[in-house]
């Protein structure tokens, strides 16, 4: 059914750069508001960064000025732009998405990736 395809973790030195996408696909009609969690071993998932359908966005303190959120609309698609990782950054990333499947119904069902990871070395 209804899925995210997450694309672009890998391991990276402190400093440098990752961008993660994120592709919705199934029978969607529209895509309302996504965002990029994470979760280090050990820690509670949190928000990293969110993005409406408008394109309004915010971050975690931890990462504004460092990542850059963004989307495409036309292809169901999300982006996180990390510069400037640092090893605190290491975590599985998770894209969410909430998901109206219905024309009819304002119905918006919460979909999440399957992770990726991401390991920042020092």
């Amino acid at each position: 059914q209804v899925q995210l395809v997450e694309s672009g973790g890998g391991s990276v030195q402190a400093g440098g750069s990752l961008r993660l996408s994120c592709a919705a696909s199934g029978y969607i009609f529209r895509v309302d508001n996504m965002g990029w969690y994470r979760q280090a071993p050990g820690k509670q998932r949190e928000l990293v960064a969110g993005i409406s359908s408008a394109h309004d966005t915010n971050y975690a303190d931890s990462v504004k000025d460092r990542f850059t959120i963004s989307r495409d609309n036309a292809k169901n698609t999300m982006y996180l732009q990390m510069d400037s990782l640092k090893p605190e950054d290491t975590a599985i990333y998770y894209c969410n998405a909430a998901i109206q499947i219905h024309a009819a119904d304002f119905h918006l069902y919460p979909v999440w990736g399957q992770g990726t990871q991401v390991t920042v070395s020092s």
